[in-house]
């Protein structure tokens, strides 16, 4: 049978599984790349996949140049490879195949690189106040950043935000269906309620569609914002504050982290904040934070109370 046929078999197994509808669709993206360049090699059916040419796929990957001219990175590649096995997987263990080609590829091991910029206290508080909070659309920028800064939340967690997510006496917000389609309950501050509050009560009513749909932040056309909307609006308050640091959502979200560390918190509690599956996740934050090193070195380094020679004032 055709792969393009036994792919949607295996969406729909997934959706009987209750996979996230996200997860679905980026499994039916990356893997309908790889049937696309099985086609071009006059493969279509699944039984015609060796694991020679799952090699192949994998070398493809790492030689790929996008239109600028940028290899893929290796979390792309990681994320293609693992659809490509979890679909061969299916296959084998329902009978469309004799065996899984894809069992044996090995991911390309994860590079532990750290976040390229972390924001401090007083380079997050210019990028927030660079909204005009005097326009009802600046209004609800400034209140876009406070939600970020204060929970640490991804952009589809918040894009997905609704009204009824938000307890302001508990001072908490509900995140639905995160990464992995898991729920958690995390703080937000007081700050951050308040301007999610003025945004509510002045400037939401006039953007709201009847009938409302509770999601709370939304364009001047009445629809939900984006995740590609939300990054190209942070990246802009953050090239616009010109600190002569390049980012957007995620950057907020290291800097969260980061700041919070440093200022003394868990990090397990950072971790249950963040909605990190795992504690090494979380982990990357501890060599981004270096203010309590600094200190330490400052302190007991050999060379604190000594000056270079040449220093000596007469």
């Amino acid at each position: 049978m055709e792969m393009t046929h036994l792919l949607e078999r295996f969406l729909e197994a997934c959706r009987v599984r209750n996979y996230s509808p996200r997860t679905i669709e980026d499994r039916r993206d990356q893997i309908r790349l790889f049937i696309h360049w099985c086609a071009e090699r006059d493969v279509t059916e699944a039984r015609q996949v060796t694991r020679p040419l799952a090699e192949r796929y994998q070398y493809h990957l790492y030689h790929y140049r996008k239109s600028d001219g940028d290899p893929l990175s290796v979390g792309t590649q990681s994320m293609r490879l693992v659809a490509i096995r979890v679909f061969f997987k299916w296959l084998a263990r329902h009978n469309h195949i004799l065996y899984n080609p894809a069992a044996e590829i090995e991911l390309p091991k994860q590079p532990q690189q750290l976040p390229k910029h972390v924001l401090t206290a007083g380079e997050v508080e210019a990028v927030i106040n660079q909204p005009d909070i005097n326009t009802a659309l600046g209004l609800r920028d400034r209140a876009i950043l406070e939600v970020f800064y204060s929970t640490g939340m991804r952009r589809q967690e918040l894009a997905d935000l609704k009204l009824t997510d938000l307890d302001p006496e508990r001072g908490t917000v509900m995140i639905r269906c995160g990464k992995g389609g898991k729920d958690r309950v995390v703080p937000i501050g007081s700050r951050a309620i308040a301007w999610l509050e003025k945004y509510r009560e002045e400037i939401r009513p006039e953007l709201a569609m009847i009938p409302d749909d509770e999601i709370i932040f939304l364009l001047q056309t009445r629809r939900p914002v984006s995740v590609h909307w939300l990054s190209a609006l942070v990246r802009k308050y953050i090239d616009q504050a010109e600190l002569g640091k390049r980012g957007s959502c995620h950057l907020l979200r290291h800097s969260m982290a980061t700041l919070m560390l440093e200022n003394g918190a868990d990090i397990r509690y950072i971790q249950v904040i963040l909605g990190h599956e795992k504690l090494d996740t979380t982990q990357i934050y501890t060599r981004v934070s270096i203010a309590r090193l600094k200190e330490v070195h400052e302190r007991i380094h050999p060379a604190r109370d000594k000056r270079r020679s040449g220093d000596e004032t007469s």
